[in-house]
């Protein structure tokens, strides 16, 4: 019997604590992409900040209660520093969340009444993420806090995450992926030519490489093509050295012995 209520009180606290790890969507009904953003802050999940602006710090968890607070649903509270004053100013049980193209807005409601601003509503916490792919989570301060007006009053802060970055998708085109399986094919071609040669042929040295013969040719006939295409002036011969023939010799001229004649 008391074996028994003890696990069902155990049972009850851990469910009140893994709730209270969780944002929790206002209203009656969450929508699809609400769900879609708060799994977006997934990795700053009970990450803690810290900022502090004139006499006051302020302690912000994402989704989280903070330690020495008076509820753990309280998600970021105001700390008056030098009366050690907790002013809650928004909780976790009361969380909207959306987004844009590079930042998400978190905000925390049912928060501590104004004691005479605002129409003594509940406070509410606004904490604008932006992008920033270089860090996970980072400078979170206030920027400001609106109480001038008779209702919709906030404490809006700022921080840079990545996690609010587009998610950045890569196709490649049919062009790069022709490439790929070219790359592939060659790189195949060559490594199973190579170990065929080696190992079943028994070559050695560049006899080794798949066909060398048939890439020697393909090669003087690539050089012959080039440099029938693309010389501008015809090829100087060189002079080489032909022997003298009988050919050659220009004809003498007929020598004359008439004045050895006796007259």
């Amino acid at each position: 019997m008391y074996v028994r209520l003890l696990c069902v009180c155990l049972a009850v606290v851990s469910a009140i604590a893994a709730d209270a790890d969780n944002c929790k969507l206002n209203g009656d009904q969450e929508s699809a992409s609400e769900r879609a953003v708060l799994e977006r802050l997934a990795p700053l999940k009970n990450m803690r900040f810290e900022t502090t602006h004139e006499e006051y710090t302020y302690k912000f968890v994402v989704c989280g209660g903070v330690n020495g607070s008076k509820s753990t649903y309280d998600g970021l509270i105001q700390n008056k520093t030098a009366k050690s004053e907790i002013t809650v100013v928004g909780r976790i049980n009361d969380t909207t969340v959306f987004n844009g193209t590079d930042w998400i807005m978190l905000i925390y409601g049912s928060g501590e009444q104004y004691d005479s601003h605002c129409g003594k509503e509940p406070r509410k916490a606004m904490i604008m993420i932006s992008c920033n792919k270089k860090t996970l989570a980072s400078d979170f301060m206030i920027v400001h806090e609106e109480r001038d007006k008779s209702k919709e009053c906030f404490y809006l802060f700022e921080m840079d995450s990545s996690v609010a970055c587009p998610v950045e998708e890569s196709h490649l085109s049919v062009g790069s992926i022709l490439l790929i399986v070219f790359a592939v094919l060659v790189g195949i071609y060559i490594i199973g030519g190579f170990l065929y040669q080696r190992f079943v042929v028994g070559a050695k040295g560049m006899e080794q490489f798949p066909n060398i013969t048939m890439w020697k040719e393909l090669g003087n006939l690539v050089a012959d093509g080039c440099d029938f295409v693309c010389r501008s002036q015809p090829r100087s011969s060189e002079t080489a050295y032909r022997g003298v023939g009988d050919d050659q010799l220009g004809e003498e001229p007929e020598e004359r012995d008439d004045h050895l004649l006796p007259m």
